[in-house]
């Protein structure tokens, strides 16, 4: 069996995400998604989809990133 980097659950499915920047032993997708996915530059909540991004920074959505000055920023182009 494998620990969870994030919750420490010694767990018989637990699997590794390999990324560029390291990655990591998880017992579940929700500890994954807490230790690997980025944040909302402007909210702080974990950014599960292809997000927005401006100005060098994340946000979870176009409301957030104009909220935060990106006030050019859409969530789907027309």
């Amino acid at each position: 069996m494998a620990r969870c980097d994030v919750c420490g659950n010694d767990y018989d499915k637990a699997f590794t995400v390999q990324t560029a920047q390291g990655g990591g032993t998880f017992d579940s997708f929700e500890c994954a998604i807490h230790a690997l996915a980025p944040q909302c530059a402007h909210c702080g909540c974990r950014i599960i989809g292809h997000g927005v991004e401006a100005g060098g920074r994340m946000f979870c959505c176009a409301h957030c990133a104009q909220h935060a000055g990106a006030g050019a920023a859409t969530d789907r182009a027309s």
